[in-house]
């Protein structure tokens, strides 16, 4: 445990963005699940729904550095192929 003042400040907002970003990847990861189920019934509209919300989602935490940008433009080319494959 930290002694110094500065360093305690320092632990507790790590602390704090650490929840954060453990939110937002948890709520990418919501929005992929129901991505899938959708995919799985064969809905396409609300394959196409989820997909625009995720993309967007994605881009952020990409452009925030919480996931890296290559991973988040595999999974946007992956869910935008499933997508195409519906049809």
């Amino acid at each position: 445990m930290a002694n110094i003042k500065s360093a305690k400040k320092r632990i507790d907002v790590i602390n704090k963005k650490t929840a954060a970003n453990k939110a937002k990847k948890s709520e990418i990861k919501t929005y992929i699940k129901k991505f899938d189920a959708a995919i799985e019934a064969g809905e396409k509209d609300a394959a196409m729904e989820n997909f625009k919300v995720l993309e967007r989602k994605l881009s952020r935490a990409a452009g925030r550095n919480l996931l890296h940008k290559n991973a988040v433009a595999r999974r946007i080319s992956n869910m935008q192929r499933r997508i195409n494959n519906i049809g």
